[in-house]
């Protein structure tokens, strides 16, 4: 088995990756400096397997990635600035760092003595400005044409950032792989997320209570994380993917928000009412990701219904988050 490394290992789905990947024989490498996370008892459980070592380091630190290996196989680069504050309050900070952050994997993954792909992780937030400015086509494909939006507002930091930093690896001459994740959730995610956000209002709120939902006529397609990991796992081995930029989510099911919170308050056994609030600035009406592209080459869709998922978020959240 190869020798794996992926940055932002300790995240939301670095970690859950880091798992599948350790689960199947390969030797992981974990890099994070928990700027985000937090060294939980999942991620100090995976941290003690024979064959997975936790690195605590910030990549943004000069050297920082020069006693890392040259014997990868696959890099996953996950690491990146994210978060509405870090974008509202610093947006050339996360334009700078997290096109640095790549610049010195991309170093890293040049001297590797038989690196067989590089796994580069984009936003589907790159699709904003066509959603604005154009005509983006929903389920979107790969292939829509991405429109800038207007360059001074902040908010458009970081889905700037990924997009040159796709262009940084089409560039580079390594064997890449871009993908865009599309709403992915599960367990051990935060709560900055419309699942386990609802989850916890939710549980919150007492039976004969209204539960305010933002956006309630707005659409999405959602992907539990086991699913998505499979499709980065099945993308870093694909020979077809190589120089490909793939879609990573669902496009069925596509469910209203409204409909979203009302599967939340079965799971979560209230009896509730919906208290409708007005949509979020700036929310898309619809994204759904069109996935032809990415079952095709890597011969794989989501299999986790959305009930199971959130069922099986639910069942993390309430006794760590919750209930702690």
């Amino acid at each position: 088995m190869s020798r794996v490394l992926i940055t932002g290992g300790g995240g939301f789905i670095g970690a859950h990756l880091g798992r599948a990947l350790a689960e199947a024989g390969h030797e992981i490498d974990l890099v994070d400096n928990l700027s985000r996370g937090r060294m939980d008892s999942d991620l100090e459980e995976l941290a003690a397997r024979p064959n997975v070592t936790f690195v605590e380091k910030d990549l943004l630190e000069e050297g920082a990635l020069d006693d890392l290996s040259s014997g990868y196989a696959r890099v996953f680069h996950l690491a990146a600035i994210v978060g509405v504050a870090n974008v509202l309050d610093a947006p050339g900070r996360v334009l700078r760092a997290n096109v640095e952050l790549l610049a010195r994997v991309l170093d890293l993954c040049a001297r590797q003595s038989a690196l067989e792909r590089l796994v580069f992780a984009s936003t589907s937030e790159v699709y904003a400005g066509t959603l604005e400015l154009g005509d983006l086509p929903v389920p979107t494909p790969e292939d829509a044409p991405l429109i800038l939006p207007d360059l001074t507002r902040p908010r458009t930091s970081y889905m700037l950032s990924k997009i040159y930093g796709e262009a940084m690896c089409f560039q580079s001459g390594l064997p890449v792989t871009v993908v865009r994740p599309h709403n992915v959730y599960g367990p051990r995610m935060g709560l900055a997320h419309v699942i386990p956000e609802l989850l916890q209002r939710a549980h919150a709120t007492p039976d004969g209570g209204r539960l305010e939902v933002y956006s309630v006529d707005h659409r999405r397609t959602f992907c539990h994380v086991s699913d998505a990991v499979e499709l980065l796992a099945r993308a870093s081995d694909a020979p077809e993917a190589e120089g490909e930029v793939l879609n990573v989510g669902n496009q069925q099911p596509e469910i209203r928000i409204g409909d979203l919170a009302e599967l939340i308050i079965r799971v979560v056994g209230r009896e509730l009412d919906i208290d409708p609030k007005p949509p979020h600035p700036g929310s898309p009406e619809r994204r759904c990701p069109d996935m032809s592209r990415t079952t095709e080459l890597t011969g794989y869709s989501g299999r986790v219904t959305l009930e199971d998922g959130v069922r099986d978020t639910d069942d993390w959240y309430r006794p760590s988050v919750f209930e702690a």
